[in-house]
């Protein structure tokens, strides 16, 4: 997007982009036009009416060209109360539905708040509507584009009419982003807490709806959305939300983390690895350095046989990051948990779990023990130190990361305990301020961040899968996917699975994947797939996946053993060589570019920082200008381009 003009913020930054109220310089606040039911507000690059009989919205382009934003609301309104504008906004009331709206222009870009006086639900911005828009984009993992008139995408096996996903845990940054021929738009919900994101399909054609639920108990009466203008390219949404997030709370940058801890440089260059059986041996260790990889994070399960104070001492000494997978989520009955991580001291469990409304604790996953309250460890720790005593307990070998499972995936929590009462927002606050203790002590990941959580973690596993609701599906047969034997190598995570045509194409299709994750937070947060779908778990898509994480400059993440190294270290150890010296040259900067080369979407190019690295992949069957069909080219900083062909396994 170019923002012509950008307006001068005055920012009260609290822990969260979504909390961080903002108020432009006064001389600089544009002004609102008001005709009768249309408010108009002057935006970069043009300008957006609000129909304040609907809340419909339309915008228009320098060159006249005018498309709708967002459709009426749905359902009935009722009617709209006389507008009155002051101070560069326009106010408006819908007196039947208790709401009272404000439109303002900000940044650039037109804010809109909807306070409500009572508990409801508000159904919208309903987007995608406009016959001329093309796609939709959408921070679905790393990020899908999706084509809004593709006849698979809107039927039923493509696995996205019918979902929607919350804002907050079931997206991975707070916005969406839409296409026209040469234009676009880039939707921001500021109000993520509450908010979800609902796809459904009208005459063959895909839109989004956003749905906002006003809680007084979830403090979330107050729905702000942001809209804008882009130049509708693949990615020109996420630029939008990055310069957004760096107005409203801000990124940290890796150089940062990197300067505070210069542990966390050891990330660069690094796959990531889940270790098992003799692999979590100081052998193992060395048999990854015999095979030439000198980079890499390695995890262990908080199993009953974690890597010892050898192991953890013969990795650190290799240059790897080491650490153990950890979860402050979930309680079981001491006397019988399946598993230690879920063991705690007394009175953890049962007194620390999260409450319904109806008093009884809310069961943990898979339905076993409890969620944990992050306010109830809040609450504790002064005195008990139950965190700091986990942690002491879990790097006692010596390890020099940590993974905190689900602590930055957004899966948040109400609270109802008498004890230690708690809304989702400060649940998010809670974890917040334990990842950024953490983080001061060790190597800090967690699971499928939220970009609201890059200023507390160095990586992240989870959030460049762009996982469809029937993943889950196939996860839970353990005949077809795989279980949680053997102990030394479970199946869960060692047996190669076949993935089902249309699970593999909604997320794994190259033509459908663009890097919005990384276009905001490249230089903040270093990302992988999910840990249960190993580079070699999908053998089909093995190939792609590799390609995938050239292109967009992000480690691979694997599981291994001792019969994977047989079957595929080589192999490995290729794949992490050739990814190094573009990590290298790259994970502290910003990806500056990525577009399609080719009409079908499979020859794709990525270029980062001021010229540090650019690569080209071919994802299609024939050459394209010199470079082979299943072949990538990097260029480092300008020199000779270098060139990989992966091989599928």
């Amino acid at each position: 997007m170019n923002v012509t003009k950008m307006i001068p913020l005055v920012c009260a930054v609290g822990v969260l982009a979504a909390t961080t109220a903002c108020s432009p310089a006064a001389a600089d606040q544009p002004q609102v036009e008001v005709d009768g039911d249309r408010v108009r507000v002057p935006v970069s690059g043009g300008l957006v009416e609000v129909d304040t009989s609907s809340l419909g919205l339309r915008a228009e382009a320098p060159d006249g060209r005018t498309w709708q934003l967002s459709a009426p609301a749905e359902g009935d309104l009722g009617p709209a109360g006389q507008v009155s504008a002051r101070g560069g906004a326009a106010t408006w009331r819908y007196p039947e539905k208790g709401l009272t709206v404000t439109a303002t222009g900000r940044g650039g870009r037109l804010e809109m708040t909807v306070h409500a006086d009572r508990e409801g639900t508000l159904t919208w911005p309903v987007t995608a509507t406009d016959p001329a828009t093309t796609e939709l984009q959408l921070p679905r993992g790393e990020g899908i584009a999706v084509p809004v008139a593709d006849e698979w995408w809107n039927s039923e096996q493509a696995g996205l009419v019918g979902t929607e996903a919350a804002v907050v845990g079931g997206l991975t940054m707070p916005f969406w982003g839409t296409s026209l021929p040469g234009l676009g738009a880039s939707y921001i919900a500021e109000s993520d807490i509450g908010t979800a994101l609902r796809f459904t399909s009208e005459q063959g054609r895909l839109r989004a709806s956003a749905s906002h639920e006003f809680s007084p108990r979830e403090s979330t009466m107050d729905y702000r959305m942001t809209f804008a203008i882009t130049d509708g390219g693949p990615i020109a949404a996420a630029r939008d939300y990055r310069d957004w997030l760096q107005h409203h709370g801000g990124i940290t940058p890796l150089r940062e983390k990197i300067a505070r801890n210069p542990e966390v440089g050891k990330l660069i260059g690094a796959f990531h690895a889940y270790t098992w059986g003799r692999a979590r041996t100081a052998e193992g260790v060395q048999r990854l350095r015999d095979l030439g990889i000198d980079r890499m994070w390695l995890g262990y399960d908080a199993d009953d046989e974690p890597m010892d104070e050898q192991a953890v001492a013969a990795a650190k000494q290799a240059g790897f990051l080491v650490g153990p997978y950890d979860s402050w989520a979930n309680a079981q009955e001491p006397g019988q948990a399946d598993n230690p991580a879920s063991k705690w001291p007394d009175p953890v469990w049962p007194d620390a779990c999260v409450r319904e409304a109806d008093g009884g604790v809310l069961p943990g996953f898979g339905g076993r023990g409890c969620y944990l309250s992050s306010e109830a460890f809040r609450r504790a720790e002064p005195t008990q130190h139950l965190m700091a005593d986990r942690t002491r307990e879990f790097t006692a070998n010596g390890a020099n990361s940590y993974f905190l499972d689900v602590d930055a995936a957004g899966e948040l929590h109400s609270d109802h305990s008498p004890a230690h009462p708690m809304a989702k927002e400060q649940d998010r606050r809670n974890r917040l301020d334990r990842m950024a203790w953490l983080s001061g002590q060790l190597v800090l990941g967690s699971e499928t961040a939220g970009s609201w959580a890059n200023g507390v973690l160095s990586y992240n596993h989870g959030s460049v899968t762009p996982v469809t609701d029937q993943l889950w599906k196939l996860e839970k047969d353990k005949q077809s996917w795989g279980g949680y034997a053997p102990q030394g190598a479970p199946a869960f995570f060692f047996k190669p699975v076949r993935l089902p045509a249309d699970v593999a194409k909604a997320m794994y299709a190259p033509e459908y994947r663009v890097p919005l994750y990384q276009a905001v937070l490249h230089d903040s947060v270093i990302s992988t797939e999910r840990w249960e779908l190993s580079w070699s778990k999908l053998p089909d898509q093995s190939k792609n996946r590799a390609m995938l994480a050239m292109l967009h400059n992000i480690p691979l993440n694997l599981v291994l053993d001792e019969s994977e190294l047989d079957s595929h270290g080589a192999q490995i150890a290729q794949l992490q060589r050739f990814f190094e010296p573009l990590h290298r040259a790259a994970a502290t900067e910003p990806l500056a570019d990525f577009r399609w080369l080719t009409p079908d979407h499979l020859v794709q190019r990525t270029s980062f920082g001021d010229g540090a690295l650019t690569v080209t992949a071919n994802f299609s069957a024939r050459p394209h200008d010199g470079l082979p069909g299943g072949c990538l080219d990097a260029v480092v900083r300008g020199g000779a381009p270098q060139r990989i062909c992966p091989a599928g396994l």
